[in-house]
């Protein structure tokens, strides 16, 4: 079967022989989901291959027999028909549906089953056709109202925490097909129930206790699958007008209550980095509504929380740094960089009528940034991706704030930033140079700007403690577009112009000191000075795009000659 694409491909024979094939595997289904015969092998490994077996099976047929290019006049459902009385998609559909909710059920100690079970469910609900037809099925819709861990045991089970997540998120797909708001309401009856009770924890020692954080940690994990499935403005407001702000301070408390348990704070961290997620535009509010500001200013609250507790923890011996500290950090990073980029909030809302949940926020957020040793960011993927995504967006959108940081502040931010453009991946070299061409950008027009302001004089006081402070920037770039071979250079070269012009007097000495170098050859010298020469010709003292263009183009006539003359 998976040697198919479609039906269509098929010759008549070997949909015979898939026919065939696929009546015994669905006769097969019946007799090893008796309850009898589960009770009895369920532990049994050889039981469990032919499970897995079983779900591969099935992916196989949906890709080709169920899925949205699959038609129902192939002769594979002409002998199911005259077989086992399946006639078409929906009727195999539903014996499909049957298995997985029996896996779900029945086999929930099963790790693996369990997790390829939701795969195949998850496959046939993000298909057009096939989610359409689930919900023509009895079983999907009792699945819908009956969806807690009393119906399906594998909730319950610790190892498949992670897979309450795709098991609401596909759950929700389904759910949201429907335009009508009655059937979240009661789907989401279970989780009210569940969120008033720890609402109501009112002590310290009740909150705090073993059952209170298992409940918590399943709720943050079905709550971002639920959220994750929210794909458009009126489902997304669905789920916002349901947890805000009725539930949101339970969120809050356990971020200061439970700050050091790793196992709470990644999924509630997780679910709101899902939460203030802007894909699909679906976080559009109408103009009237301030729902993006308060969005923001709980998100900045549990940032906050989290985040100036976890700055005074101390590490037991011998624990995992990642684990159980630079994994949150790198969360908060995310969350702050999906909520700033959101397009959703007027941040100058904030400082105009006094409310400190960006600034909070943001101070925090640089506190984090800086309890992390630069070759520590650069060892961990995931830390020095968010970290530079991070940098980059506070650069272009929040440039201000970060001049007026004390100077060693901004020097250690600066020098991460080159350290970031040394490294070998593309994508993280090329947000360095984008956070610098920011920095510098922002540097030349406070420069050239005659009128004073708190921002010019911040950047005047950082150059009187340190000097080299955009210099060592710009040495950086040249050495590395004249004398190393770079994938990107064109990123390279976007801060080079706006350094060269607010540096003119160390871009005049250090392309003396390169032609210096070249004593020994006239010649030699001669051609690099007119290399130079040609580097900045025509070059006005602006950043406007044509300007720009025509320095980069005139950087890569440049970088040929010196490679020719090195």
């Amino acid at each position: 079967l998976g040697s198919h694409l479609t039906p269509s491909s098929n010759s008549e024979a070997q949909q015979l022989v898939d026919a065939e094939l696929t009546c015994i595997v669905l006769q097969l289904l019946s007799l090893l989901d008796a309850p009898a015969n589960v009770q009895l092998r369920r532990e049994v490994r050889s039981n469990q291959h032919l499970e897995l077996a079983l779900l591969f099976f099935m992916q196989q047929f949906r890709k080709v027999y169920v899925g949205d290019q699959a038609t129902a006049v192939s002769k594979i459902y002409a002998v199911l028909q005259e077989r086992l009385n399946l006639s078409d998609h929906l009727a195999v559909l539903a014996v499909l549906m049957n298995k997985i909710i029996a896996n779900l059920k029945r086999r929930s100690d099963c790790l693996d089953i369990t997790e390829k079970t939701l795969t195949l469910l998850a496959d046939l609900a993000g298909g057009y056709s096939s989610g359409k037809l689930l919900l023509k099925l009895e079983s999907v819709h009792l699945v819908l109202a009956n969806h807690t861990s009393a119906e399906f045991p594998f909730l319950d089970v610790a190892a498949n925490s992670r897979l309450r997540t795709t098991f609401y998120c596909t759950l929700c797909k389904l759910l949201f097909s429907d335009d009508q708001a009655g059937p979240f309401k009661a789907f989401m009856k279970p989780f009210t129930e569940l969120m008033t009770q720890l609402r109501e924890q009112s002590s310290p020692e009740q909150f705090s206790s073993p059952q209170v954080c298992v409940a918590l940690v399943g709720a943050l994990r079905d709550l971002r699958g639920i959220v994750a499935a929210c794909s458009s403005r009126r489902t997304y407001t669905l789920f916002f007008e349901w947890i805000y702000p009725a539930f949101t301070p339970v969120f809050q408390r356990a971020a200061m209550t439970y700050y050091a348990m790793p196992e709470v704070t990644t999924p509630l961290l997780k679910l709101y980095a899902e939460l203030v997620y802007n894909k699909a535009q679906r976080l559009t509010f109408d103009s009237s509504s301030p729902n993006g500001i308060l969005l923001f200013r709980d998100a900045s609250a549990i940032v906050v929380a989290y985040g100036s507790r976890i700055l005074d923890h101390q590490l037991p011996a011998g624990a995992d740094p990642y684990a159980q500290r630079l994994k949150g950090i790198c969360l908060c990073m995310v969350l702050l960089t999906r909520a700033l980029s959101g397009n959703y909030v007027n941040f100058g809302v904030f400082a105009l009528y006094g409310d400190r949940a960006l600034s909070d926020c943001l101070e925090v957020i640089i506190k984090l940034c800086l309890s992390l040793p630069t070759e520590q960011i650069l060892s961990y993927t995931k830390v020095c991706k968010a970290y530079f995504t991070l940098m980059e967006l506070l650069m272009r959108n929040h440039t201000a704030t970060l001049v007026e940081l004390d100077t060693p502040v901004l020097q250690h931010i600066c020098s991460s930033l080159q350290a970031g453009l040394k490294s070998h991946e593309v994508a993280i070299s090329s947000q360095c140079a984008a956070a610098l061409e920011h920095l510098a950008a922002f540097h030349f027009a406070a420069a050239t700007d005659d009128r004073d302001s708190s921002v010019k004089a911040a950047l005047a006081a950082h150059l009187s403690r340190e000097p080299e402070l955009f210099s060592s920037q710009l040495a950086v770039l040249l050495n590395m577009i004249v004398f190393e071979d770079c994938a990107n250079q064109w990123s390279l070269s976007r801060p080079l112009l706006a350094l060269i012009l607010s540096n003119p007097s160390y871009f005049a000495s250090w392309k003396a000191s390169i032609v210096q170098q070249q004593a020994a050859s006239p010649e030699r010298q001669q051609k690099l000075t007119a290399a130079f020469e040609r580097l900045m010709a025509d070059v006005q003292n602006s950043l406007e795009a044509k300007n720009r263009d025509r320095f980069t183009q005139n950087l890569t006539v440049f970088r040929h000659d010196a490679k020719s003359l090195f």
